[in-house]
């Protein structure tokens, strides 16, 4: 279950922590730690080539289940090393570390395609650990308990300050990492689902960043719709993160996806305060409303419903419906990223179902060299989907939207999405060191 946590102990204190069952332990290393960093899992004391099924337990948001399960069997002095050896069957094969986190989807008996996320940085995800005898499939009817433990997967460190943001019409939540700085800021933002969502930023926040989540409609008295942009909105909190005393100078950066990859784009397009972008599956045009700055306006490239395709069991694959942004008369929709003096990344899976954005990132980065630039980096993962997140996140393919109400296909492999992941947290946090050093 989610359990705000106002204190984080150290990381190692509660590593021996376990729950016997016969002669068997199970143990998680670090027992409370930072949800993007990886833990060990053993299990000790089982008879040798004992067939064992792991599984995790943890509750989302309104209570409801989400589970996973891997199956191993027990070496020759009795004991499963997670981190070693190769599941051979349950949610995924081969050798997953952290495999029982990332695959972690709603149980059999709840609603299918809901995402488990924190509802806020304070909240740790708490996750059981269980080991059972025989192998038992997904869904299935579990055997004899052996062992159980304990984990909790964290998004904030002690020292970290939250101040929740009201500068003139700017919301959101500022994380601050301890100390006196000053620290590179960021701006990050989700996509249309709207709302403030803070765990990126909080996990920012521990790797030295003051990060801003910053929301733009549906939260507090933005517009609850998502209505047309202003970029002045976001040059405010771009300036108002530059005015803090704990952020340093001269520029700042933006991290986006999906819709929230436009706007980052965008910031770095026309706004000098911000010199480097991080742009997850995002579109190369402004999409479906429009986006004004002063006197200029950037249409936004329409939807056409007509294309989605709804599979026999009710998902939309909506990968066909927005407009093409190669087509002439939609030229006027584009982001002229051209203009920009500043740094992109960005980060595609390659079976992205949401919408092309590999070709939209091939587009963008068309357009630069065209000008004669190289301020780019791409990263393209085979068999990721559209929703990137920080390393070890619960992979889910398909989500319900909040707006539509129906599940949208995102597309991707499990086990090919939750590595692309993982690679792409480290490469972003290192752009984002490098160019805001």
């Amino acid at each position: 279950m989610w359990r705000a946590t106002p204190g984080f102990r150290a990381a190692g204190s509660l590593a021996g922590l376990a729950f016997r069952r016969a002669a068997a332990t199970v143990t998680v290393t670090p027992a409370e730690g930072l949800a993007d960093r990886p833990a060990e899992i053993h299990v000790r004391g089982l008879p040798p080539g004992q067939e064992v099924t792991l599984r995790a337990l943890a509750a989302g948001e309104q209570g409801s289940l989400f589970d996973a399960c891997a199956h191993y069997r027990a070496d020759a002095g009795g004991a499963v090393d997670v981190g070693a050896e190769a599941s051979l069957g349950g949610d995924f094969v081969g050798r997953e570390p952290m495999g029982l986190f990332w695959s972690l989807s709603p149980a059999a008996m709840e609603r299918p395609h809901r995402r488990l996320e924190p509802p806020s940085a304070e909240a740790a995800l708490e996750v059981e650990l269980s080991v059972h005898r025989g192998h038992s499939g997904p869904g299935g009817i579990p055997g004899q308990v052996l062992a159980k433990a304990r984990a909790e997967r964290r998004f904030t460190l002690p020292g970290i300050r939250k101040v929740r943001l009201k500068e003139g019409p700017v919301r959101g939540s500022l994380f601050l990492p301890a100390g006196n700085g000053p620290f590179p800021g960021v701006i990050d933002m989700f996509g249309d689902e709207g709302g403030l969502i803070e765990f990126r930023s909080s996990l920012l926040a521990t790797h030295g960043f003051a990060a801003l989540a910053l929301p733009y409609f549906h939260f507090e008295d933005l517009p609850q719709v998502m209505g047309d942009f202003h970029l002045e909105y976001f040059e405010q909190a771009a300036r108002f993160l530059l005015r803090h005393p704990k952020v340093k100078g001269p520029g700042i950066g933006a991290v986006g996806t999906g819709k929230g990859a436009e706007l980052a784009s965008s910031m770095m397009t026309f706004l000098p305060e911000v010199v480097a972008a991080v742009c997850i599956s995002g579109c190369s045009s402004i999409t479906a409303s429009a986006l004004h700055y002063g006197e200029m306006t950037l249409p936004g490239l329409r939807f056409n419903m007509s294309r989605v395709s709804i599979s026999e069991n009710g998902v939309f694959d909506m990968y066909e419906a927005l407009e093409d942004p190669m087509d002439p008369a939609n030229s006027h929709c584009r982001i002229p990223v051209e203009k920009a003096d500043g740094h992109f990344l960005f980060v595609v899976g390659e079976d992205d179902r949401y919408w092309k954005s590999c070709l939209y990132a091939d587009i963008a980065i068309g357009c630069l060299r065209q000008h004669g630039k190289d301020n780019f980096t791409l990263l393209r993962y085979p068999g990721a989907g559209h929703r990137i997140n920080p390393s070890f996140s619960p992979v889910c393919l398909i989500a319900l939207d909040r707006i539509l109400g129906v599940p949208i296909l995102g597309g991707g492999e499990k086990k090919s999405h939750a590595h692309a992941q993982e690679h792409s947290w480290g490469k972003i946090l290192e752009f984002l060191h490098f160019h805001l050093r």
